[in-house]
């Protein structure tokens, strides 16, 4: 794997400083069923990094003492941990909304049979991958037979109730493009994605969410093993946008990792750039109960132009 730090810096993107601390990532493990071509995890099946009980603990106490009104649960594949579902339990009991990054195929592994009666029954939103509507396009990116079996793990999900009008239950759908380009604009590939997945397969879906690939981890490695990587950070940084900056991810929202230390977002925890705190090397996010971290400078590289450019990309899709 291509060391991706030091070819993102150092950086002439704008210096930028969080606001209101609005929702939770808690990244609980790098562990998946699956090993995609443009995971900024890197994660899959031989990933060994779980959170344990001890730090499940810690992120229910700092979101009991906090304002915070998300849990957003990411991997890896986040319900192939252990305290996947002590988390959900003990974030809803504080009337705490909880989203869950879900690959969709790990709902048919052995131990997950149950699994989407209980995202159901808690109220979860599903935000589920689904980098195209077409098989080969999926399996070429994902692993032969992802597309096949996320159908009918979405169908399933559609039977009780997610995506349909008056349930309240959420289901969200994740494009990324699947290669080195900039994805089209999420308001007409949505449309797209609505009339083929109910026709094909009578699915529906609530909203899609239109992701720029970053150039970090594994998909950052396969740029530079190709000789494209100088080229896609020419791509992002023409493409920068400065009226996205205002709504960027980072300003909102406050990255946890397996261990409980704390980042300005999943990308920067990838990137082992922590969250700078008076002079800390790393903060844990046992230090943080009672902090104000409005105003506390982001730590930015030349990945942030991949959130910036165009329509702009963050957790919850395109920003403008």
């Amino acid at each position: 794997m291509h060391e991706m730090l030091s070819r993102l810096g150092p950086t002439d993107f704008p210096a930028i400083a969080r606001g209101r601390t609005q929702t939770l990532q808690v990244n609980v493990g790098y562990k998946c069923n699956q090993t995609c071509v443009h995971c900024h995890v890197n994660a899959g099946p031989t990933r060994t990094e779980n959170m344990d009980r001890g730090t499940a603990d810690v992120v229910i106490a700092f979101l009991e003492a906090s304002a915070i009104g998300t849990l957003d649960i990411t991997g890896g594949a986040p319900e192939l941990n252990r305290n996947f579902r002590y988390l959900v339990e003990s974030a809803r009991r504080l009337d705490i909304h909880v989203m869950d990054r879900c690959n969709l195929t790990v709902l048919h592994e052995n131990g997950q049979h149950e699994l989407p009666e209980f995202l159901a029954a808690h109220g979860v939103e599903i935000v589920a991958s689904l980098p195209c509507y077409l098989e080969n396009n999926v399996d070429a990116q994902r692993g032969k037979g992802v597309f096949a079996a996320s159908v009918r793990a979405l169908q399933r999900l559609n039977g009780l109730g997610y995506g349909r009008a008056g349930s309240g239950l959420t289901l969200n759908l994740v494009y990324n493009p699947q290669g080195a380009v900039l994805p089209p604009s999420q308001t007409s590939l949505e449309s797209d994605y609505r009339r083929r997945l109910s026709e094909a397969f009578g699915i529906v879906f609530n909203h899609l969410y239109v992701l720029t690939n970053m150039p970090i981890q594994r998909f950052g490695s396969t740029l530079v093993s190709k000789g494209l990587f100088d080229e896609y950070m020419t791509l992002l940084k023409s493409a920068y946008q400065p009226s996205n900056v205002e709504t960027l991810m980072c300003r909102s929202l406050l990255s946890v990792d397996w261990q409980g230390y704390v980042y300005d977002c999943d990308f920067n925890q990838m990137l082992g750039l922590a969250l700078t705190r008076g002079g800390q090397p790393r903060v844990h996010l046992s230090e943080l109960f009672d902090c104000d971290l409005a105003g506390n400078p982001i730590n930015v590289r030349d990945h942030c132009y991949g959130c910036t450019a165009g329509q702009g990309s963050s957790c919850g899709g395109a920003l403008g």
